[in-house]
């Protein structure tokens, strides 16, 4: 395991009783460098949205937790947030939640000549990923090819 999985999963397993308590759901924890700074980022959210005080409460909460075990190594930004409208397909019940939806599919190889494709998810398991394309075709794809799925949206 590497040292960023193990804070990201150290990250989750303190979020845990935080989340249960506010009824919020975890979407996902990153534990990433960009610019030369790290940044450990929990994403939450909850039916009808979260808001700014939503993320304070758990940023606080899980603040305390993670300056009374410090665990981590490096010096960080915490940051915790809505996922947005962008947001990426990762767990079991994101994939169940949004059978239905239409999605977007980056893959990390050309398939038929592209690398985008957008279609409603009509299935789902643990190696690949079904969608009806605009003309009624049906592609799957096999998920160690994927390199991002979120719900569609249209501005």
């Amino acid at each position: 395991m590497t040292k960023r999985e193990e804070y990201e999963q150290k990250t989750e397993k303190m979020l845990a009783p935080i989340l249960e308590e506010n009824h919020f759901e975890l979407v996902d924890v990153e534990y990433v460098k960009e610019g030369g700074s790290w940044y450990l980022r929990a994403y939450i959210d909850k039916p009808g949205g979260i808001t700014v005080d939503d993320c304070e409460v758990v940023n606080r909460a899980l603040g305390d937790l993670l300056d009374q075990d410090d665990f981590i190594e490096d010096s960080y930004i915490l940051e915790i947030s809505s996922p947005g409208l962008g947001r990426p397909l990762k767990k079991e019940r994101d994939f169940e939640r949004s059978l239905g939806e239409e999605v977007e599919i980056r893959t990390y190889r050309m398939v038929n000549k592209q690398k985008e494709f957008r279609g409603i998810l009509k299935a789902y398991d643990k190696d690949t990923v079904t969608i009806e394309m605009e003309d009624g075709e049906e592609s799957t794809f096999d998920r160690e090819n994927i390199a991002l799925i979120r719900l569609a949206f249209d501005f």
